[in-house]
């Protein structure tokens, strides 16, 4: 009863905090819009200034939606690779599916001077960069379900997810090497990560995906409180194993492959947020878990978009290095508090 007090109450304020960001993330930044012009634009009236309300619907209310859309994916991607694999440190990206799709980019940004000048404009586009991204990533993704309906040990896909991201880092290397310093700067800026100057036909084909991982994860959660205990408790108990695995797979690399395609691989977020669940409301029920996780990361990615917006100024940071500044510390902490039982 006290439990359910709690995290009704905890519910309560991130739903509160959700919205505080939200709103607050759309007013912030190198024009700061008051709060009740934001309102106003959102509900479908006129903000006091014309170039006001362009902003808000062209700019700050797109990115704000894929900061919603990038934390809940990599946050529930994040959860269940953890519970998967039973390890605390297992992030979003295990399976090398951002690997694949840095493999993809690379190969587009850094090899584009092999290509024909009409060729390589075309390739270099914002739609031929994101189309390299999924391309990247599903090619891994095929990989890693055969591997899954070979292998009865996942750890062994672990394993081998952590070596398809060594073998397209060295690859991605190789191609470093012999790129010029425009073809750096330019895969450098997207492996930095970037939420806004989505196109709200992008927007709206991120979030079904995102909506599809969801709905494939949450079938899964009754299977997940079973894989706490082991692969032979969870057998024990009539699920079908293999199945589940194969769900939980293409569900993670529905959410991490999409996001990571529009808006570059974003770092720390899946790997902490989970942990910040658990440790907030204090439970291993993955039916509490979800939604807690959902709501953290959500909560947790708008800050860090806020973060990244320089007040009064035209600079915009990389959303990875602020995931990054925020994310290890709160590692660090819950490696040093693990004899609480939050790695259990």
């Amino acid at each position: 009863m006290q439990n359910n007090r709690l995290h009704i109450t905890l519910f309560t304020l991130l739903g509160l905090a959700l919205l505080v960001f939200f709103f607050a993330n759309i007013s912030l930044g190198a024009v700061k819009i008051p709060l009740t012009d934001v309102l106003q634009s959102l509900t479908g009236s006129e903000a006091s200034k014309t170039s006001w309300q362009y902003i808000i619907i062209n700019y700050r209310l797109p990115k704000a939606i894929t900061a919603l859309l990038a934390g809940i994916g990599l946050s529930i991607g994040g959860l269940l690779m953890q519970t998967l694999f039973r390890n605390p440190l297992a992030g979003p990206d295990v399976l090398g599916l951002n690997s694949g799709a840095s493999l993809g980019v690379a190969f587009v940004i850094l090899a584009s001077g092999m290509l024909p000048v009409a060729l390589a404009g075309v390739f270099l586009s914002a739609y031929g960069i994101v189309l390299a991204s999924v391309a990247g990533s599903f090619i891994v993704l095929l990989a890693i379900l055969a591997v899954a309906q070979r292998l009865r040990d996942t750890m062994a896909i672990l394993i081998i997810g952590l070596m398809f991201t060594s073998f397209t880092g060295a690859i991605v290397g190789v191609l470093t090497y012999f790129s010029t310093a425009e073809q750096l700067q330019k895969y450098t800026f997207w492996a930095l990560g970037s939420l806004g100057n989505l196109p709200w036909n992008n927007i709206v084909l991120l979030a079904l995906v995102v909506l599809m991982g969801l709905i494939m994860a949450a079938v899964t959660l009754k299977p997940l409180d079973a894989l706490l205990l082991g692969e032979r408790y969870a057998k024990s108990m009539g699920i079908n194993f293999n199945r589940t695995r194969f769900v939980i797979i293409l569900a993670t690399s529905l959410l991490t492959g999409c996001i990571t395609a529009f808006a570059g691989p974003i770092a720390f977020v899946g790997l902490v947020v989970p942990h910040m669940a658990k440790l907030l409301f204090k439970t291993s029920s993955h039916n509490v878990l979800f939604w807690a996780t959902l709501l953290i990361g959500s909560v947790l990615m708008l800050l860090c978009d806020i973060f990244t917006q320089l007040p009064g100024s035209s600079f915009v940071l990389p959303i990875n290095a602020i995931t990054s500044i925020i994310g290890a510390p709160v590692v660090i902490g819950l490696l040093l508090n693990r004899h609480k039982g939050i790695f259990n």
